[in-house]
């Protein structure tokens, strides 16, 4: 029996082939066969250079003021799920008490 790839978005193992796609279960994403990487994948990395992923959870390591606002996002607030856009702003997040949110990833570290 071959080994198939993990997938390259979840890393997980239960991969399947199908025609000349590889699908993945889990999360849905599916990848062609003779494709050994996504080039439209989106690298964002933290204050520390750690890569970020699409579901990650990260710290904020600066107060943020809110524009428009009088709130403060303060030092390490605790942000789960994010999102990776592109963008200046290329965090997507909610954050617990003051809801929708862009952030950049200069601000931030993964937890």
């Amino acid at each position: 029996m071959s080994k198939l790839p993990n997938c390259p978005k979840c890393e997980s193992e239960y991969t399947y082939e199908d025609g000349n796609l590889y699908i993945c279960p889990e999360c849905a994403h599916e990848w062609s066969a003779d494709s050994t990487a996504d080039d439209d994948t989106l690298s964002v990395s933290d204050a520390n250079g750690n890569p970020l992923h699409d579901g990650d959870t990260i710290t904020v390591i600066k107060d943020l003021k809110v524009k428009g606002t009088s709130t403060v996002v303060k030092v390490g607030t605790k942000i789960k799920n994010i999102r990776l856009v592109e963008g200046d702003h290329d965090i997507d997040c909610k954050i617990s008490g003051i809801g929708p949110m862009k952030l950049k990833s200069i601000f931030v570290k993964k937890v």
